[in-house]
């Protein structure tokens, strides 16, 4: 037997709980072995929570009956009379970093958990008192920690039982009676109840804010997904329209190639023809020229008169007087009205890329940013706005590079166009303006209108002005005070007359804002709607000779 005793392992045979030789063995269902009363007290330990195995953590649902294991418990009455002893294995000693148990001599175990109210730290042997005395059942134990000590008060050496809420620090009871003597004080424990209580409200919304964040996280993905959805399908439509452009074009291009190969040849065939008569008249010529001399060569008089009359007449030629040359000519009216059309090509892509490298800019996907609070921070978006001739009345006339409008005395002559105003003194931008913009109006004293419109406004009738309809907003400036106008109803701003009026847009936002503008910005009036069609700066030079609005270049 003294032989069976050296071979034996004594690890294999102890409770990795107590760390003893097991007692009342127990199999639990992952096969692992422990004292009945060391498993016992361990789940009820952890009531609230799942029973497990202290090895190898498994869970069991429900929790398993312990049924002593008959065959080991006598295994362990023959080895216990050979005089084995249990030997706690290397991984049960405290090492560095780990909490040691306070009453072990020697070499000290792994504390499995620390009292608060003995304040000493114990391993799971010397924890049994704690378990089977009833005294010692009413300690609060804890998971070990090395910050037992912290819980004495240095000055009285007591365990700091209450909480100073004046001072916000734990204390002793002889403090609340001497330093902290009529302060607000409670018991530890009632402070963790407080502030567990407020740190459980701080969790819910903490809870709250992720659930929420999560929401905005999965709308900020799907949002990714519709900006690669409708940037491919922009893309691809933008490719499809200048494919059509480029084709359209293209087609154009042979158009009028084949039109001036087929004038070309219609043209040097008439030439040809032409030609060949006139060589055909050469020829004939020559022949008549040739029978004459040979006639004026003969020396006999009466031949000569003889045959005089045979000769034909000399026919006058019908082709020379209608030959007009117009050397490398013939086709520049076609060169010059196709540089006409690149010409207006360019101005259209002149006037309109602009306007589509904003739109682009301009596209956001979060909220929009607020309105600037500075002239600074408007000028970031202001644009630069040029008049449409095509929509001035006849009383304004445009000057400055179409930037000025001025009231005239006499109408003026301009040619028949749908886009005109004919009943007010009014005109247009020719940008059409989405995104965010500025602009500033130099006015004079008299009596302007500053608006934007859609472009699709009536240019005829009392109901045309700026205003006085839903399809323009309007800002009339007069000497004392102002005047908003939308859809004919009129809103009176009291304030110091401004020579000059800032126009601020955010087309998606829906904001149309005016300004005062002098030394310092001041908001006239805002407006929040919904825009349907892209806007147009206008403005409206009422009834005195002089008066005039001119947009400013402000970069």
């Amino acid at each position: 037997m003294a032989q069976q005793e050296n071979q034996l392992d004594p690890v294999k045979f102890s409770c990795s709980i107590c760390l003893d030789l097991l007692n009342d063995p127990v199999a639990i269902p992952c096969g692992h072995s422990y004292c009945m009363k060391c498993i016992k007290d361990f789940w009820d330990e952890g009531e609230k929570k799942l029973p497990s195995c202290p090895q190898c953590r498994r869970t069991f649902i429900p929790r398993p009956e312990l049924l002593k294991n008959t065959m080991l418990a006598d295994l362990m009455e023959e080895l216990k009379k050979t005089g084995l002893q249990a030997a706690p294995a290397d991984h049960c000693y405290a090492g560095p970093g780990d909490v040691a148990c306070d009453v072990c001599s020697g070499r000290k175990l792994k504390a499995v958990k620390s009292c608060l109210v003995c304040l000493a730290s114990y391993c799971q042997k010397h924890l049994q008192p704690h378990r089977d005395a009833a005294p010692l059942k009413k300690h609060q134990l804890v998971d070990p920690s090395k910050n037992l000590q912290d819980n004495i008060c240095p000055r009285h050496g007591e365990v700091r039982k209450m909480f100073c809420r004046t001072d916000q620090k734990c204390i002793c009871y002889l403090c609340s009676v001497d330093e902290h003597k009529g302060h607000d004080t409670v018991s530890v424990a009632a402070e963790r109840t407080e502030r567990q209580r407020e740190m459980e409200l701080s969790r819910q919304q903490i809870q709250q804010q992720i659930q929420e964040r999560e929401k905005d996280v999965k709308l900020l993905q799907q949002e990714v997904e519709a900006i690669d959805q409708s940037a491919d399908k922009t893309v691809e439509g933008s490719e499809e329209i200048f494919t059509e452009l480029i084709s359209l074009l293209q087609k154009r291009s042979s158009d009028v190639k084949q039109q001036i190969r087929s004038q070309q040849e219609t043209e040097v065939r008439r030439v040809r023809e032409l030609e060949e008569k006139l060589q055909q008249e050469i020829r004939d010529l020559k022949r008549r020229d040739a029978e004459m001399k040979q006639l004026t060569d003969t020396e006999d008089h009466n031949q000569f008169l003889h045959n005089y009359p045979s000769l034909s007449p000399l026919s006058q030629s019908t082709h020379s007087s209608s030959i007009s040359i117009r050397p490398l000519r013939y086709f520049q009216d076609v060169a010059a009205a196709v540089s006409e059309v690149r010409g207006r090509l360019q101005d259209i892509l002149r006037d309109t890329w602009t306007n589509v490298s904003l739109a682009v800019a301009d596209v956001d996907v979060l909220l929009s940013r607020p309105e600037p609070t500075s002239r600074a921070g408007f000028l970031k978006y202001s644009c630069e706005i040029t008049l449409d001739p095509n929509t001035v009345n006849t009383r304004l006339i445009l000057s400055e590079q179409n930037r000025k409008a001025t009231r005239m005395d006499q109408p003026q002559s301009y040619s028949g166009h749908p886009d005109r105003f004919s009943y007010y003194s009014e005109v247009l931008s020719r940008e059409s303006l989405t995104g965010r913009r500025y602009w500033e109006v130099e006015k004079t004293a008299g009596g302007v209108g500053v608006a934007v419109s859609y472009k699709n406004i009536s240019r005829s009738g009392g109901g045309s002005s700026f205003g006085s309809n839903d399809k323009s907003w309007s800002l009339e400036c007069y000497s004392d005070s102002y005047i908003f106008m939308y859809n004919s109803i009129k809103t009176v701003i009291p304030s110091p007359a401004s020579s000059r009026i800032g126009v601020y847009v955010d087309h998606r936002a829906g904001v149309l804002s005016f300004y005062s503008v002098s030394g310092t910005m001041t908001l006239l009036h805002r407006v929040q709607t919904s825009f349907t069609q892209p806007l147009h700066a206008g403005v409206w030079i009422y009834n005195f000779p002089g008066d005039s609005a001119e947009f400013c270049k402000l970069k």
